[in-house]
């Protein structure tokens, strides 16, 4: 955009109008020719003279600098800018109280951490539940209805679930000793973890023991046990007493597995929702795990 002057003002009058008005530069001047007044950028002048940015186009002939201490507010942010994109780049690490460094890897949350166990840990651990449940479900069922041929039919798929249960605490305990170590889970107390380890072993206890008083039982009341067609051996000789010792003691150990199981999944609730650590994600199946 231009502007003529008129003529015949005088050249003190033009240069006073330019030290007015700094941010217009003259690109020509004379006493008696008009004077083409151009508008240049902002930008192009917020910086003083010698301390514009390489490639910047100069002001032309009659441009000023800023008075020290007027300077515009998009000088600082230039210069500002500027710095920015000469600085080096932030470390891989951030400063803790001021003088240890913590990499980033270890300031992501523990949930991100936390690796999931091995694909067949996890397999066996449902397939586990899955003969508990079973187990449980249907010799409960067998107390609540009538009729022989259904109870016994119920009595048998609590034997064959409960002798699931302990072939899959075979093969685990196999795979365990094979795998030697586990991916580690999220940090825990001393107290927590030795909680932890004390229910897991009460509940692997208690996984092979009712699976062998059941057979011991069957076989003390002179039951032939059988696995898919396949006859077992009897682990006790027929004895009716025994029988009944063995059937108290089975009842009992069906009860404290089942307090264990309710503590280790409100133990697992707990960790999941509310100190989400991602203990969970250790058994949980799928990829997302």
């Amino acid at each position: 955009m231009t502007r003529k002057v008129a003529r015949g003002r005088g050249p003190a009058k033009r240069c006073a109008r330019k030290r007015s008005r700094p941010w217009r530069s003259a690109s020509v001047c004379g006493t008696c020719e008009p004077i083409a007044i151009t508008t240049q950028p902002f930008s192009d002048i917020a910086a003083p003279i010698g301390a514009r940015s390489p490639g910047r186009r100069s002001a032309g002939v009659g441009s000023q600098a800023w008075p020290r201490g007027a300077q515009p507010e998009t000088n600082h942010h230039h210069r500002k800018t500027d710095q920015m994109r000469s600085s080096p780049p932030a470390p891989a690490s951030a400063p803790v109280n001021g003088t240890d460094t913590v990499p980033l890897a270890e300031q992501a949350p523990a949930a991100a951490r936390v690796l999931p166990l091995p694909k067949a840990m996890r397999v066996l651990h449902w397939l586990t539940v899955l003969c508990l449940a079973m187990a449980a479900t249907l010799i409960l069922l067998r107390a609540e209805l009538d009729g022989r041929a259904l109870r016994q039919w119920l009595l048998e798929g609590h034997r064959h679930f409960g002798l699931l249960v302990l072939v899959l605490f075979a093969l685990r305990i196999g795979l365990r000793l094979r795998l030697r170590r586990l991916p580690p889970g999220p940090p825990a107390s001393l107290p927590m973890r030795l909680a932890a380890g004390a229910t897991h072993l009460a509940m692997y206890g208690l996984m092979l023991a009712l699976p062998l008083l059941g057979w011991s039982l069957s076989s003390a009341y002179g039951k032939q046990v059988s696995f898919f067609g396949a006859p077992l051996p009897a682990l006790v000789a027929p004895d009716g007493d025994l029988g009944d010792t063995l059937g108290t003691w089975h009842l009992n150990a069906a009860w404290a597995l089942l307090a264990l199981v309710l503590l280790h999944i409100g133990a697992a609730l707990w960790h999941h929702l509310v100190l989400r650590d991602g203990l969970l994600r250790r058994v949980l199946p799928g990829k997302h795990a």
